[in-house]
């Protein structure tokens, strides 16, 4: 293998080994504690821009599986200790070397991501660069910002996923960089799912006459999306509505909230969440770089707070027939403690009361 570095806008560097596609990568750094997962988080489109760090040591002793992919893979980078290179599972299609070839995105191994992870939490995340020489424009990398995500991420087109048997429901599903499992998990309850792009307004959803309104995931910083905040706004209170990760920010921002980019976010399979309403807590899954500014909300309850640092995990907007969480219930490639929330949208919609949630 040949050398390739990891740079990062503080002019710190790390030497490793090149593989995946062979070019130089630029991207904010994040990190995934995830253990399992990586085709998961490989193929999430909330990644967009960024270059994703595992702080698990060995990565692709699995290989790849096509049918676990949550959508496109838009991350820049991939750094990981080692990448196995001998998978072995018998749903194993390749290895991770030819997934990150075939969709040019260039890794790095060899490094210890754990000590990386340590200095990201003491400084925040920042722009960083894979290259093959070890010097880079370091006011670049400082200036770096993610910019109009959504747009790369959304789907252009407007799409119908029919129910699992019998069709109880039809929700419109707002795609800002939707993951499957959100479509799956609807459709396993007897949602027929049309996924729609961010432009479309809001007339254009209510013309559509759905029973409710789903807010995909996504990419960003949620306030940059002015017009889709514009169009959540005109929607709130007309039809239940339940917003996941970016559309829970950007309803917050709808519902006269703010929102603030946290110092190093949450990414993994292991974030505890507590429900203030029943005080139970659970494990769950997230990846996101920004949270709702629980002191800013002007209307709505916070229903879930993480566990760690009491960041705002969940609003309920009583008022308004609405709800959303940072977190992903629908959580592959888990945990699945909190797909319920699934079932609490599906009853909304069939006209239980939401203060009986």
């Amino acid at each position: 293998m040949s050398k390739r570095y990891l740079i990062l806008a503080d002019g710190s560097v790390y030497e490793g080994e090149a593989f995946g596609y062979e070019g130089e990568a630029l991207g904010e750094l994040v990190f995934n504690t995830g253990v399992v997962g990586y085709i998961e988080t490989l193929t999430d489109p909330s990644y967009y821009g960024q270059i994703i760090m595992q702080t698990f040591p060995l990565i692709g002793n699995y290989g790849i599986i096509e049918e676990d992919f949550e959508g496109r893979c838009l991350c820049s980078g991939y750094v990981v200790r080692s990448w196995c290179q001998t998978p072995s599972n018998f749903r194993s299609e390749y290895d991770l070397d030819a997934f990150l070839k075939r969709h040019k995105v260039p890794g790095i191994c060899g490094l210890d991501t754990r000590a990386i992870t340590q200095h990201i939490r003491d400084r925040g995340v920042m722009g960083a660069m894979l290259s093959n020489a070890p010097k880079a424009d370091l006011e670049g990398l400082r200036a770096f910002k993610i910019q109009n995500a959504v747009s790369h991420a959304a789907a252009n087109d407007t799409l119908i996923y029919p129910a699992k048997g019998e069709k109880l429901f039809s929700v419109t599903l707002v795609d800002y960089g939707t993951k499957k499992g959100i479509i799956r998990e609807l459709n396993q309850r007897g949602c027929e799912v049309t996924v729609v792009p961010p432009s479309m307004t809001a007339d254009e959803i209510l013309s559509m006459k759905p029973d409710g309104v789903m807010l995909s995931n996504g990419p960003g910083d949620p306030a940059e999306n002015e017009e889709c905040i514009a169009q959540i706004a005109r929607l709130l209170g007309k039809l239940p509505m339940f917003g996941l990760c970016l559309g829970h920010q950007m309803m917050a921002i709808a519902a006269g909230g703010k929102t603030i980019k946290l110092k190093y976010g949450h990414r993994g399979g292991n974030q505890p969440v507590t429900d203030v309403k029943t005080g139970h807590t659970y494990i769950t899954s997230q990846n996101h770089g920004y949270a709702v500014d629980a002191d800013s909300l002007k209307t709505g309850v916070v229903r879930f707070v993480n566990a760690n640092d009491l960041t705002c995990e969940g609003v309920d907007y009583p008022e308004q027939c609405a709800f959303g969480v940072q977190f992903h219930p629908e959580a592959c490639a888990g945990p699945r403690d909190t797909a319920k929330l699934f079932d609490r949208f599906t009853r909304m919609m069939g006209g239980k009361s939401f203060a009986a949630e």
